[in-house]
């Protein structure tokens, strides 16, 4: 939405009987600007049919790390022991924020629950993310460091090694989240990335499950793999690379075969509905339900950057999810986000809305 739609969104949604002159009343618009915005707003699916009915929202928490990124991407072809000329920037990041912020750029209600360090970083994190994304539940953390996370990127764009510093969320402790807990319950759907203590992980996936609230996981690396549940039973989503689909099942991913055979063994661990991203090979899904199949990804030459692919991935995963799409149809809507991110220079893109994403679903689908 745009600064007038989303004005005129927030008036409605006070008062569903407003008339369209009273909106341009308010807001010193004229009748016929205010009927093209709702006219937008309806076709964004954030108003339904005659007077102005607002969908039922569903609310998402997304639960774990929130960082700055910084990467460098190589000129040429990288030489050892010798310097390498780079190009490099800074963006937001985080597995948890950044999908948080594709779902809240989606129109999604969604809250993230996170720990940054009360310096410039956490403010600047917490700050731009609350343009998207409902901060609340986060906190600053005194004399500690907001997360960081470099990318070295070769000169084709592509991931060659990454270095992390994600010491502030060993503070996060199980009290943390039961006074936050409120938020938690108030939701649909809680998606958590692995950057928290195993500990409070389970806390959360367990509680989620006793409380009838969806849980969804997207690993965070394969070194954090081991702070997913041994007992995966009732984890609705569960979003992986190639790796670290071998690194669950035991199995090395070549072919389709494989990739087929390692599903099977992580759904064999509890998981319902499992997703394996093989990058330009696209991905692989299945479910308890006997659902499977492949989608091819994009061509290699529109590849500008893979940072945030994944993430962005899962968020149209989720969308699709909670919106109640099959799991063949939340995996397009994901790789239609991820199609877009791949495109930009950006962590997050910034062309991504509810209607660009519709249309590059359509085109790729």
């Amino acid at each position: 939405m745009n600064e007038k739609e989303s004005q005129i969104f927030h008036l409605i949604k006070e008062n569903p009987f407003l008339t369209q002159n009273e909106i341009a009343g308010r807001l010193n618009l004229s009748r016929s600007a205010v009927a093209g915005y709702i006219s937008s707003l309806t076709k964004q699916g954030k108003l339904l049919g005659r007077a102005y009915i607002l969908p039922e929202e569903k609310r998402i928490v997304c639960i774990g790390g929130a960082n700055m990124d910084r990467k460098s991407t190589l000129e040429q072809a990288f030489h050892l022991g010798t310097s390498n000329p780079v190009r490099t920037t800074s963006t937001l990041g985080g597995v948890a924020r950044n999908i948080a912020e594709n779902l809240g750029r989606m129109g999604a209600d969604v809250h993230l629950l996170t720990v940054v360090g009360d310096d410039r970083e956490g403010k600047d994190v917490l700050t731009r993310t609350g343009e998207y994304v409902k901060i609340l539940p986060s906190l600053e953390i005194a004399g500690q460091s907001t997360g960081a996370y470099t990318a070295i990127l070769d000169e084709h764009g592509n991931m060659a090694v990454a270095l992390a510093d994600m010491g502030i969320y060993d503070a996060v402790d199980i009290p943390f989240i039961e006074k936050r807990w409120s938020h938690i319950a108030a939701s649909s759907m809680v998606l958590l990335d692995t950057n928290f203590p195993k500990e409070v992980i389970s806390y959360i996936f367990r509680r989620c499950v006793d409380e009838g609230i969806s849980v969804a996981a997207v690993p965070t690396s394969i070194p954090k793999l081991n702070r997913l549940p041994e007992n995966m039973s009732g984890l609705e989503w569960l979003i992986l690379n190639r790796e670290e689909a071998e690194t669950l099942s035991g199995v090395t991913v070549m072919d389709d075969d494989s990739v087929q055979e390692a599903a099977r063994k992580i759904l064999a661990q509890g998981a319902r509905n499992v997703v394996i991203t093989r990058s330009e090979k696209g991905l692989y899904y299945t479910n308890d339900n006997g659902e499977n199949g492949f989608l091819i990804g994009q061509p290699s030459e529109s590849v500008v950057d893979v940072t945030g692919a994944g993430d962005s991935l899962a968020s149209g995963i989720m969308l699709g999810a909670i919106e109640g799409h099959s799991i063949l149809e939340s995996c397009q809507y994901g790789m239609a986000c991820a199609s877009m991110t791949i495109r930009s220079k950006e962590t997050v893109s910034p062309a991504l809305n509810r209607t660009s994403i519709e249309k590059e679903k359509e085109l790729l689908f």
